[in-house]
């Protein structure tokens, strides 16, 4: 039933949006209507698609002989009395199939758990919660506990899947708290903090539609590979407007993802880039060494260093940004070269007009416009930065704290492209630099004037026809000019995310971050700039920060923008790894020197985490060869950034649809990463290269050996050539010699 009712809802769509196209395909005129109509339908047929697979999951059976049955979205039976046949998994009264317990069973006497595949029930699931009623033992654990496990020991396919079957009590509370506000939700690895996360989107998108679809809702990841992992679980839930990004596509236009040192990032992220930005700025507003003689209109005219030093500090007394001051100082050096113009010719001769003409004369000719220019430029943020970035001599101006080693990471040639690090200055800059837009604004109100100068023409037409009857209402009577220009106004059909990714100026009703941690100082600036509210859900772990410029506390991070007043939640339960290998994770924790406990594991696998040490020159060629043996699910060889070339060549030989890089195709049975790059992910079985490469690459090796240990759903081994670090002393030798990779 609910299915042909969804099969009768996609039909209407699709006669609804036949219809519109037909009316509207020989009218020029409903253009705009044909658009509009074609994009809501659009999105609606795609949202129908994307419940298809697991429409209805649960269903509560009340005490007082009621029942509910929960899904993907709501339905409702539009031939009778509007009476819900299917409860939307966010809305409130589907709350007691995630809380109901037999403590406190809510008057739910039986929760039923629906396992299918496409349209077909695969398996059903009970828990009876009212003991009287049910005559059986309650549950006080994992709330749908079969359904939970069975969803945790399935084959991995390369992309997430959404949980909203399995969500479970602590996670709920989360995903329902309140729009407003800062939420911290830290959690160890396999907590089911990026799930929460993506779940907190949509139901914040269903209970604040009105609010959040005018501004709406920004995810940022912590890389390429990341979001495409994630990137079908909100429309699995109905949910398409949202736009997700890295921190190196935060600034329109640039995409941030040339590699670069980890140490140069470092130095980017830091907070002192603010004051070093401002100076780079400043050193563009420059002061000539020597005169500068122009030759204008055959005549000498000279500029010194006091005369442009006067422009210079007037402009700067404005407090405007540098592009949107330019035009004060571009003013002063025209005053002031008109005036030597007019002493020239004899300023007691020259009434007032004919000074205006001499410095509007001045003001367009390309002798002075092109010396304005070199002492006060009009920068963009891209070249602001590239200038920056190749000349040793303002690098040294703009870093005077910096060592010369530091200076030289910054060093690079132009076109060289732009870093992940880069995009939170360019936005930095941008503040900085401002934008003179008064030659557009200009433009736009002469196009404006001759759009409704076109249009009181043609309402002036109307009103002049001879045989018009003075008693019937015209066009004339009930619009004016300027309305009917508007409705020839092109309008802007893009969805909210769409504006907000081309617009550096967008402000966001939420802004969501996995991996919150790994964001630098500069990376926090951009995101409270984007998200003035301050509604923000913040996901992470800072035992896992691995980036040198990342995150150490909470409060340091938080604390410029709303010092205290931001909330804290926890998550406790390890999902995803299995207790085995949490054991030897938690060894690594401990090592850390950090105050954050190892999440508790749901289930063991049986597997003992194994280690299996080789010749150094054997490396690559035993990797490829247990790589090659994996026979089931997901595996992740993850390695030293050092190692990447070597062993990804060896498993390519071996197993030539790997994926490798930074962009590798995640439903491939086998991936080659970096830890950086497997940030977010999990894999049915992990492979780890040498550890001691992965300690030594950083200051932060453990915490990316603690972040590689527990990608892992059911088993996890370590190939190593070098002496093992103690925290991996619970690893069991293997030695039997075979490619069976999960031994």
């Amino acid at each position: 039933m609910l299915y042909a009712h969804l099969d009768g809802l996609r039909a209407d769509t699709d006669t609804r949006l036949a219809a519109t196209l037909r009316e509207t395909s020989s009218n020029p005129q409903a253009m705009t209507q044909r658009d509009a109509a074609t994009a809501l339908y659009s999105e609606q047929l795609a949202q129908y698609s994307a419940v298809e697979n697991g429409l209805c999951f649960g269903r509560l059976d009340f005490t007082d002989g009621t029942r509910s049955y929960i899904g993907r979205i709501g339905l409702f039976d539009t031939e009778g009395d509007y009476e819900p046949l299917l409860m939307d998994w966010r809305a409130p009264a589907s709350r007691p199939f995630y809380l109901a317990t037999a403590a406190s069973p809510d008057g739910v006497r039986r929760r039923r758990h629906i396992r299918t595949s496409r349209r077909k029930v695969m398996a059903v699931d009970d828990e009876v919660l009212d003991l009287d009623a049910g005559g059986s033992a309650g549950h006080e654990g994992l709330a749908g506990e079969a359904a939970l496990l069975s969803a945790l020991n399935a084959t991995r396919t390369g992309r997430m899947t959404d949980i909203v079957e399995t969500i479970q009590a602590e996670q709920d509370e989360i995903i329902r708290s309140g729009l407003n506000g800062v939420l911290v939700v830290q959690g160890g690895p396999g907590t089911g903090k990026t799930a929460v996360a993506l779940h907190r989107a949509a139901y914040l998108l269903y209970t604040y539609r009105q609010q959040l679809s005018r501004r709406g809702v920004l995810i940022v990841g912590p890389n390429a590979t990341f979001l495409r992992y994630i990137g079908q679980v909100l429309p699995s839930l109905g949910e398409t407007g949202v736009l997700l990004q890295t921190v190196g596509d935060l600034y329109p236009g640039v995409r941030g993802t040339r590699p670069e040192p980890a140490a140069a990032a470092e130095i980017k992220g830091r907070i002192g880039m603010v004051d070093a930005l401002r100076r780079a700025v400043q050193d563009r507003q420059t002061i000539p060494a020597e005169p500068m003689v122009l030759l204008v209109e055959r005549e000498e005219l000279v500029l010194d260093g006091p005369t442009v030093r006067a422009a210079r500090t007037r402009a700067r007394r404005s407090r405007k940004p540098h592009n949107e001051a330019r035009p004060i100082f571009a003013e002063e050096i025209v005053t002031a070269l008109a005036r030597q113009e007019a002493e020239r010719l004899g300023a007691e001769f020259l009434d007032a007009a004919d000074l205006a003409d001499i410095r509007r004369e001045m003001a367009a000719d390309e002798v002075v416009r092109a010396a304005i220019e070199e002492l006060w430029p009009n920068l963009t943020p891209q070249r602001l930065l590239t200038d920056l970035y190749a000349s040793a001599d303002r690098i040294a101006s703009a870093f005077p704290d910096l060592t010369d080693a530091e200076r030289a990471l910054l060093f690079r040639s132009p076109g060289l492209g732009w870093t992940a690090a880069d995009a939170p200055l360019l936005d930095e800059a941008a503040e900085l630099l401002g934008v003179d837009d008064r030659a557009e604004r200009a433009a736009a109100a002469r196009r404006r004037r001759d759009e409704q100068d076109y249009a009181q023409g043609v309402l002036d037409i109307l009103q002049m026809e001879d045989d018009a009857d003075p008693d019937i209402l015209t066009a004339y009577d009930l619009i004016d000019a300027g309305r009917l220009a508007e409705r020839h106004d092109d309008e802007d059909h893009r969805t909210a995310a769409e504006r907000a990714a081309a617009d550096r100026s967008w402000t966001f009703g939420h802004v969501i971050v996995d991996e919150a941690q790994e964001l630098s100082a500069m990376a926090w600036r951009v995101l409270m700039r984007r998200c003035p509210s301050r509604s923000m859900t913040l996901v992470g772990d800072v035992a896992q920060t691995g980036d040198l410029a990342g995150t150490a506390t909470w409060a340091g991070a938080l604390s410029p923008y709303v010092e205290d007043r931001w909330r804290l939640a926890e998550l406790t339960v390890n999902y995803r790894t299995p207790a085995e290998v949490m054991a030897v994770a938690a060894d690594v924790l401990a090592g850390l020197g950090t105050d954050q406990a190892a999440p508790t594991s749901v289930r063991e696998t049986g597997v003992d985490p194994w280690r299996l040490r080789v010749a150094g020159d054997r490396i690559a060629d035993t990797v490829a060869e247990l790589a090659a043996g994996h026979e089931s699910g997901t595996l992740a060889v993850l390695v030293p950034a050092g190692l990447v070339g070597e062993v990804g060549r060896a498993v390519l030989g071996r197993v030539p649809d790997a994926g490798l890089g930074d962009r590798p195709e995640l439903e491939c049975r086998v991936v080659v990463l970096t830890v950086a790059q497997s940030k977010g992910l999990e894999f049915d079985g992990v492979l780890v290269v040498e550890p001691s490469g992965v300690l030594a690459e950083s200051s932060r090796g453990g915490n990316d050996l603690y972040v590689a240990l527990t990608r892992a759903t059911q088993w996890v081994g370590v190939v190593h050539a070098a002496e093992l670090p103690e925290s991996l002393g619970k690893l069991v030798e293997r030695t039997d010699g075979t490619a069976r990779v999960g031994w």
